[in-house]
């Protein structure tokens, strides 16, 4: 069931968006060749409590890290760890949930450069960013929720990379992970799906892979890798559902450029 949020719901989802974005662009200044992804954990739980929030990732169904930390080719839910050393070259993708004393939540991802990356690297970032970006720009009351998931198909096939079909986006409030089910590809058999309205929160999240969408997860029983063994990204925002259109509530420097993008190509 998709719950439309009250105007108080929607301004205490923006506020811990927001929180989460300060998290964020903390978490940027700290991600170098030489720290191990549990530190990096260890720093996201840190900046997380400061805002005043726990790490919703922390325990859920049993994961044991405060934020999923996801290097080269492992594409989500990667494991903090001690040994897990990031090197020159690396991409990082940091998945972390927030909550706040609201009871709303916050879920959102980036992936970052390791020091000096391949231009390969750089331009696999840059389409899993555009492909939320071409969503966002159509995200209005009235459309159905398969343009989301066709809009990021287009860029990814713009870019000649691929997406992967078990995993996507979701509604987000009081719970993490709430309907709708946001695909991340589109084939007719999905039908349309559900009309956006006024007053949902999405969690719109691409996961596009270099190579091929084929996937495993590890014995840990969290660790999803491409099959290929080629390296992925992962970009997500949290977004509500205005009368004009949506704000990004998930809102960091990385966000804000994005945006000053957009207005400039008015």
């Amino acid at each position: 069931m998709i719950t439309i949020k009250t105007k108080s719901e929607m301004e205490n989802l923006r506020i811990v968006g927001e929180k989460l974005g300060r998290v964020f662009d903390r978490l940027a200044r700290e991600v170098r060749p030489g720290r191990t992804t549990y530190e990096i954990s260890h720093l996201a739980e840190r900046f997380l409590r400061e805002e005043g929030c726990k790490p919703t990732f922390k325990g859920y169904d049993g994961f044991p890290g405060a934020v999923c930390t996801s290097v080269n080719s492992t594409l989500i839910h990667g494991i903090p760890s001690k040994e897990h050393v990031l090197k020159e070259g690396d991409i990082l993708s940091v998945d972390m949930g927030n909550v706040d004393d609201s009871g709303m939540q916050g879920d959102a991802c980036r992936t970052f450069p390791v020091g000096n990356i391949s231009a390969e690297a750089q331009k696999l970032i840059r389409c899993s960013e555009d492909c939320f970006y071409e969503a966002y720009k159509i995200l209005k009351p009235g459309i159905h929720l398969h343009e989301i998931s066709m809009a990021i198909q287009r860029v990814a096939d713009s870019y000649g990379f691929s997406l992967v079909k078990e995993y996507g986006g979701h509604g987000l409030g009081r719970e993490m992970h709430e309907d709708p089910f946001i695909y991340n590809y589109y084939e007719t058999s999905l039908g349309l799906g559900p009309i956006l309205k006024e007053g949902m929160c999405l969690a719109i999240e691409p996961m596009v892979m270099l190579g091929s969408p084929e996937i495993d997860v590890l014995d840990d029983n969290w660790t999803v890798v491409s099959r290929d063994g080629k390296i992925n990204s992962h970009y997500e925002n949290d977004v509500i559902i205005t009368s004009t259109g949506a704000v990004i509530t998930s809102i960091d420097s990385n966000v804000r450029r994005h945006l000053s993008e957009l207005e400039n190509q008015k």
